[in-house]
This record gives C-alpha cells, structure tokens and sequence, in this order.
C-alpha cells in the first residue's frame, strides 16, 4: 500500500517523510502515517517514500556518480528529495542502530540535502523508544549537510501504542499530540529559517 498525503491549494512546505523498516510485520508505518496526517494538518505537502515501495539495492554508485545514466527509480527519488524544504525520517532501532533500508536509500544520494532540516522520530517495542538510533541518526544528517532538529520524538512500546497505520490508541493520543506538536513547531521553525536563508545565499 503507498500512502500518499497531498495537500491542494496553498502548502506552506514540501516534506519527504521516509520510515525506515521494509519489514513484513512493521510498526514504523503506524507511527509513519500518523506523523504525515500531523504535518499535513498543519497546511504542509507530505511526500511518502516507503523504501518498502521503492526497493534499492546496495548502494554502488550514488545518484551524482551515474552521469545521467540513473534508473528510472533513482531520478524519481533525487526529484522528489531535491524538492523538499525538509525531511521527517521514522526509524525504529535494530541492534542499536538506523534501519538498513533507510540508511541504503539515503546514502545515494547527498546534494540533495543539503542546507534542510532533518525531524527523526524513533521507536522500538520495548521502554527507550528507539533513542540510539535517532542518535546514530543525527550524525548521518549532518553529514548529509542536514540539520537535525534537537528534539527528537520517540515512541516507545510501540506495539502497545498504535492500533493501525495513523491511529495511536485511544488513551495515548493526548499524550502524543503534545509532545508532537512541540516537535513539529521547533521542526516548522528551522524549515523557515533555513529555506530564508538558502533563497538569500548558500555558503558554497
């Protein structure tokens, strides 16, 4: 299933939200779709790309190094990064560490990213949320030439917390708005200042 959330008329920015897991059984596109239904709520243009959906294979050649010569897949992929504002990335935490997915996905690509903020969200079944591999997560960022946001969200207990795809159960949802929101606004706020500044100059 692809879940597309598309803003009509006025959009304030563009966002590529990419969850981490292909897993059979996953739980990231529970908490993936719900964070994209926050955002789009909040007059944004959501772009999902599910690495589920738009398999890759171990990287060889980053999207730059082909020379025009990119797959299909690959062309659709740098357009749609190169036009976000910024990035939400959901990951959950295998062995202390980002999904292998969308950590293939990203490392193809890098100008794409650069100069934008970065929103990473974690979770994990178990009490801590996925907080180390949000961690590792920030330093692939800036690495990028991102910026991740400080406040990270983490969802911890996961199973427990989503019923299905976009819907917390029903005594958490007060709960995860609030700290939602306050990671939205502060993600809002650097998606502004950073596009600001890029329309004035880039450093390089």
């Amino acid at each position: 299933m692809v879940y597309y959330l598309i803003m009509t008329g006025d959009t304030k920015f563009n966002i590529v939200l990419i969850p981490g897991s292909v897993r059979e059984a996953r739980q990231g596109i529970k908490v993936a779709c719900w964070i994209a239904g926050l955002v789009e709520a909040r007059g944004h243009r959501v772009d999902f790309i599910d690495p589920k959906e738009k398999p890759l294979p171990f990287l060889d050649k980053m999207y730059k190094e082909y020379d025009g010569d990119a797959s299909p897949l690959l062309d659709d992929l740098h357009h749609r990064l190169e036009r976000a504002d910024g990035y939400v990335f959901v990951t959950p935490e295998y062995n202390h560490g980002v999904a292998p997915a969308l950590k293939n996905l990203i490392d193809h690509f890098q100008s794409e990213f650069f100069f934008k903020p970065a929103a990473i969200a974690g979770y994990s079944k178990g009490g801590f949320g996925g907080v180390r591999a949000i961690e590792q997560m920030r330093l692939i960022c800036i690495e990028l030439g991102m910026t991740p946001t400080p406040i990270p969200f983490a969802v911890s207990k996961v199973i427990d917390t989503f019923e299905k795809p976009g819907q917390p159960i029903e005594k958490e949802k007060e709960r995860l708005v609030e700290r939602a929101e306050r990671w939205i606004g502060e993600f809002e706020w650097y998606l502004e200042a950073l596009k600001n500044q890029r329309e004035k100059r880039r450093p390089y």
